[in-house]
């Protein structure tokens, strides 16, 4: 069974973690096959957006516990260097040029809480759970949790989060901004494609420039950002769908683009 399933339709790609059986926990296979997904989704021109979700009621429950007991007697080297593999994967997520909507079902642990944090958008189901679980074995967060965390939630929260290694409900996550929306399981990969399908109707020039900056802003000053900005605007300006958009707008007819209010609104 492959470690990792990814489907498409409607210009929408859904890749599934698919170890049930361990709680979508990471092994090498699912890295290794998340990496050729999230390249082979990079070079079709038909994926606009992306849904990132568990099987089995999970989302994932971070690194593989037992492979850890078994490596043991890994020297600190070794643990570096397949550490360093892994952000292959963290980086190709977050670089991704395409919008990534995070479905989070049940556990979001260690790892797995760091993986969510690199998607766009997070919505999460009732019943899901977040945990930087870190320090209840020993180490230290990873999967760009140390930069992506303080940036959601700021600083002395990220530290009681990954100092406690407590879990975080979905009402609390949302109300940290580590989630968007909150809605009942079966309701859960409904809107995600609905959210994803709108955004497959966006400019796919002005999303993943938008997307590129907003990656940068926070490490950036304002003369960057402005420099980003007009450079970005210049490109997104002169592609077919902004003047396809222009030409409506002047027409007076329908818009190409419009968000769906959540159940909420």
């Amino acid at each position: 069974m492959p470690a990792i399933e990814i489907s498409r339709d409607a210009g929408v790609a859904t890749i599934v973690l698919n170890r049930p059986e361990a709680r979508n926990a990471i092994s090498q296979a699912m890295l290794d096959e998340f990496d050729q997904a999230l390249f082979d989704i990079g070079r079709d021109d038909t994926v606009r957006a992306v849904i990132l979700t568990g099987a089995g009621g999970a989302f994932c429950a971070g690194g593989d516990v037992q492979r850890m007991h078994s490596a043991a007697d890994e020297t600190a080297e070794q643990r570096r260097a397949r550490l360093r593999r892994a952000h292959r994967t963290v980086k190709a997520l977050h670089a991704l040029d395409r919008p990534v909507i995070a479905a989070v079902d049940g556990a979001a642990f260690g790892a797995g809480f760091g993986i969510a944090l690199l998607c766009d958008i997070v919505l999460a189901s009732s019943r899901a759970r977040f945990c930087m679980a870190f320090g209840r074995v020993g180490l230290v967060p990873d999967y760009a949790s140390l930069y992506t965390l303080p940036r959601v939630v700021g600083l002395q929260r990220a530290k009681e989060i990954m100092f406690s290694a407590r879990e975080i409900g979905p009402a609390e996550a949302q109300q940290l901004g580590i989630v968007l929306e909150v809605m009942a399981p079966e309701a859960l990969l409904p809107r995600a494609r609905t959210l994803a399908q709108a955004l497959a109707q966006a400019s796919p020039t002005a999303l993943a420039l938008t997307k590129d900056a907003l990656n940068a802003s926070l490490a950036s000053s304002l003369d960057s950002m402005l420099e980003l900005e007009a450079a970005a605007q210049g490109v997104a300006g002169t592609s077919a769908y902004a003047r396809e958009c222009f030409r409506r707008f002047a027409a007076k007819e329908r818009g190409m683009f419009q968000w769906p209010a959540s159940d909420a609104s």
